[in-house]
């Protein structure tokens, strides 16, 4: 074999000479299982309400309690990897989350449906645990961007594919096929992660820390209900609220102590301190809280308002909102792994938070003149800007910003982030809507997107404060 055949077949195969074909395939199915329940559900929900006879808001809060166990998931499962294994911890997480697919497949009510989808919460972590393994065996920075970018693009929604074969699913075998499908998939994922993939650990693996996992859980648990209690808006119970926040400040102040005491702990009060950590998840925070609700709630509110937006049917929302969202965000992501490679995760991540104030600065003009093509427009720009640069540069700092000691610790607690601002960003941009909404449709409209525009902005400030992955240590 000549020189120029070896150089061209060395892309393909990983530091140690295997295939990273075979290793991205694996992962990249362990990401599509977790994507399929995260957002194939969404047009079924409605068949899920009638052929298990209850309510909408009951099918609802099986949704919030999948969420809810995704987060909590994400924050320990990354280290317990770290210590116990990569592959067998995903392995066991797939497994897991088939078997709440089976589960809820077979649901005869509405309870037996909720313990299946908190076991298919299990999943939350996959994304970061893909990311970490990939980190492993892809150690060359400007390669793991790009194949990072691969990975990442997906998480965004499988170019709408996911959502509209569920709703198809739904429409023709019942609901109870769309989780025979995940179950599939969940299953097929098991087989290739643990037959292309291999094992590895942290440098370290003392014994884990379930004193800090649990007194963390109950803080974050705590914090992520009283926002979803703040959602409620007028309705909401503000003394339960008041409670939850107390509680979630005790259990992290005794987090903090257990840490700070602790030989092992599950992460020191020294990374809690530094720049990587706090920068990064507060810049998560701020994005995610500024742009989730846009696209998942205030734009496909625009276009069904029958008065000032389009009056668009419910079923054909997507198509032009999420649909061009999901695919421009999953074919640029990999153009942004290739941007990052070259210019860094920080640059392109600010690059494209500056792209997503714009777009939801367009929003105003949108809300003033609605129309179908105003529609595609913000959804392009912000599956571009946000779904396809932002959200992956996030994802892959969580990755490139962790000590070697520690690696799962970042983009778990990174992870956690997300939801929490996931729910905090319907709770605040909808408190703005509807706040200004008196004064006509348009004007609340208009204040959410503004509002959106003032958190993303922080996020670009804040995010000035994450250090290079190269003086991370030292930050």
């Amino acid at each position: 074999m000549d020189k120029n055949t070896t150089e061209a077949k060395k892309p393909l195969l990983d530091e140690g000479g295997k295939s990273i074909v075979a290793v991205m395939a694996a992962l990249l199915v362990a990401i599509f299982a977790f994507q399929l329940n995260a957002s194939m559900l969404s047009p079924a929900l409605v068949a899920m309400q009638n052929e298990l006879s209850t309510t909408a808001v009951e099918i609802g809060n099986t949704q919030t309690v999948f969420f809810t166990a995704a987060a909590l998931f994400s924050l320990f499962l990354p280290r317990l990897a770290d210590l116990k294994g990569r592959r067998k911890v995903l392995c066991g997480m797939l497994l897991v989350t088939g078997i709440g697919c089976v589960i809820s497949a077979l649901a005869p009510n509405v309870e037996v449906l909720m313990i299946g989808r908190v076991l298919q919460g299990v999943a939350g972590p996959v994304v970061p645990l893909c990311l970490i393994m990939l980190h492993q065996r892809v150690t060359e920075d400007a390669r793991y961007a790009r194949l990072m970018a691969i990975l990442t693009s997906v998480n965004g929604g499988i170019a709408g594919v996911d959502a509209i074969l569920g709703g198809w699913l739904a429409g023709n075998f019942g609901f109870r096929s769309v989780f025979v499908v995940m179950a599939a998939v969940a299953a097929l994922a098991v087989v290739l992660v643990f037959a292309l993939t291999q094992e590895s650990t942290a440098e370290e693996t003392p014994k884990m820390d379930w004193a800090g996992v649990v007194t963390l859980g109950i803080a974050f648990l705590a914090i992520y209900l009283a926002i979803d209690e703040v959602g409620a808006l007028a309705a909401a119970n503000w003394g339960l609220v008041a409670i939850l926040v107390v509680i979630a400040v005790v259990f992290f102040v005794i987090f903090w102590n257990i840490e700070s005491r602790k030989k092992d702990p599950m992460v020191t009060t020294h990374y809690l301190k530094q720049r990587r950590t706090w920068g990064l998840l507060l810049t998560t925070l701020l994005t995610m809280t500024g742009v989730f609700a846009i696209m998942n709630g205030v734009v496909p509110a625009i276009a069904q308002d029958p008065v000032m937006g389009v009056d668009m049917k419910p079923d054909m929302v997507s198509f032009a909102t999420l649909t061009p969202y999901a695919l421009l965000g999953l074919c640029f992501g990999p153009v942004a792994g290739v941007l990052a490679s070259k210019f860094g995760y920080r640059s392109v991540l600010r690059a494209g938070l500056i792209v997503s104030i714009a777009g939801v600065l367009f929003g105003i003009f949108l809300s003033n003149n609605a129309s179908i093509p105003s529609l595609v427009i913000i959804s392009v720009v912000l599956g571009i800007a946000y779904a396809g640069t932002a959200n992956i540069m996030l994802n892959g700092l969580g990755i490139v910003l962790s000590p070697e000691d520690n690696p799962g610790y970042l983009p778990g607690m990174n992870a956690g982030a997300f939801n929490l601002g996931a729910g905090l960003s319907f709770a605040v941009l909808y408190a703005v809507m509807d706040a200004f909404a008196m004064n006509g449709a348009q004007v609340g409209y208009s204040a959410a997107m503004i509002a959106s525009a003032v958190l993303l902005g922080a996020a670009l400030l804040v995010s000035l404060f994450i250090p290079k992955p190269s003086d991370a240590d030292n930050s």
